[in-house]
């Protein structure tokens, strides 16, 4: 028995997340399938992060078990054959047969794009969340920093949220802005756009989404900056932004330790 790991990019829009859901399209369902047909035999993938509707990934990790003597770089070519278009194997390789995509440490790194403008963009609507009001990108920078570090991040997740220890280290929380795209004789501006980029090891249901909602709250002058103090301190959900949508989530990277 051979244990082979495979790095995922996906676009999630399609999808109703990572997980297995019976009568619902999901990225797992397809690896299964695909890898099922493949080996000629049942397979069930172990995935690091269970990623929700609508969300994206360029680097998810999952593993899988077989005892076909392929050699583990072709599988990632084989399986992109069977898989759909907007799945995508990036790499395969042969682990341990003890190695866990969730059991191990690691460092995930989330991305969440955001553009400013008064109208859709048709060639990034899909992996994008478009903001009409005017954001002051510095202040949410500043607000970054109050969430970095160890905390209970129980204001900044899903108010049903089951998990009993809320903590988590956030190692780093930034605003990258991105030049506008624009070149000589151009009639029309692209929207401007910018990504919160958010990094730790371990993330609770809907956290990036609800700190990038708070952050565009910090943005637009609802909040200040230093109110992410107050909010992680109460521990309560009604405090912090709302979800922002999962259409401009992506799971960039996993760092394993």
């Amino acid at each position: 028995m051979r244990r082979i790991r495979l790095w995922v990019s996906y676009d999630g829009t399609d999808y109703h997340g990572w997980q297995l859901q019976p009568h619902a399209k999901t990225i797992e369902g397809q690896l299964d399938q695909a890898i099922s047909h493949l080996v000629q035999a049942p397979v069930h993938v172990m995935g690091a992060s269970r990623t929700d509707a609508g969300v994206h990934a360029y680097a998810n990790v999952a593993v899988f078990d077989t005892t076909l003597s392929m050699p583990a770089e072709k599988f990632a070519y084989a399986l992109n054959s069977l898989l759909p278009k907007d799945i995508v194997i990036r790499a395969s390789e042969q682990v341990d047969l003890d190695w866990h995509p969730r059991h191990c440490d690691c460092l995930k790194t989330y991305q969440y794009q955001i553009e400013m403008g008064h109208f859709v963009d048709p060639m990034t609507q899909r992996f994008c969340y478009l903001v009409h009001d005017a954001l002051d990108l510095d202040r949410m920078q500043e607000a970054c920093s109050y969430l970095e570090g160890t905390h209970d991040f129980t204001s900044f997740c899903a108010a049903a949220t089951i998990v009993e220890d809320k903590v988590r280290t956030i190692t780093g929380v930034q605003i990258l802005r991105q030049p506008n795209q624009t070149n000589a004789g151009l009639l029309l501006r692209p929207n401007q756009s910018f990504r919160i980029q958010v990094t730790g090891n371990g993330f609770l249901y809907n956290m990036v989404r609800i700190i990038a909602g708070t952050l565009l709250e910090v943005g637009k002058g609802r909040k200040k900056p230093e109110d992410i103090k107050d909010i992680l301190q109460a521990k309560d959900r009604r405090l912090a932004g709302p979800t922002a949508p999962a259409k401009g989530l992506t799971l960039c990277q996993i760092v394993y330790q």
